[in-house]
């Protein structure tokens, strides 16, 4: 994607409408001392969303064009407490990233354009008749979808530690 301004471009000619306002996202990765979850393919996360915060479980991906897995979520009052209730339980921050998001809905499905220190994503989510419609709206094709996580596209650029923004408090949940 060439950027942000490109990519609200496109999502506003395909006719998509605001559905969530540009805002701050910070999530971390929780697994135990031997990366069992990472190891099995899967994922606990704490994302704190302004004033929300929700703990997600991502099941390992399934084969295919289209990056697809079970998720369960909830939402919580505090991602320093979902981070405090998970350390008692064994797991502990593994890697934590950032990300503007805003999210608009188009046709059954929602798009969010996620602006991230290595670039600018959007991320198609819904049932697979309606990512690849508006895919193509975009002016995608399944050549240019990446299924690759952000921690190993992060990877992938050369970069380590966390995936964060300059200036951002180190302890934020």
């Amino acid at each position: 994607m060439a950027g942000v301004d490109d990519a609200r471009r496109r999502v506003r000619d395909a006719g998509a409408t605001p559905l969530r306002p540009r805002r701050l996202q910070h999530d971390v990765l929780v697994d135990t001392a031997d990366r069992r979850l990472q190891a099995a393919g899967t994922a606990l996360r704490v994302r704190s969303d302004g004033d929300h915060a929700f703990l997600t479980f991502k099941g390992p991906v399934l084969p295919g064009p289209l990056k697809v897995r079970d998720e369960l979520e909830t939402a919580a009052a505090s991602g320093a407490t979902l981070l405090a209730i998970l350390a008692a339980v064994g797991f502990a921050p593994a890697w934590r990233y950032e990300k503007y998001r805003e999210e608009y809905a188009a046709d059954g499905a929602v798009v969010a354009i996620d602006e991230t220190p290595i670039g600018t994503f959007v991320e198609i989510e819904g049932d697979a008749a309606a990512i690849h419609a508006l895919a193509a709206r975009l002016g995608f094709t399944t050549d240019d979808f990446v299924t690759a996580s952000y921690r190993a596209l992060f990877v992938a650029s050369g970069a380590v530690g966390d995936m964060l923004f300059p200036g951002t408090p180190a302890g934020r949940p």
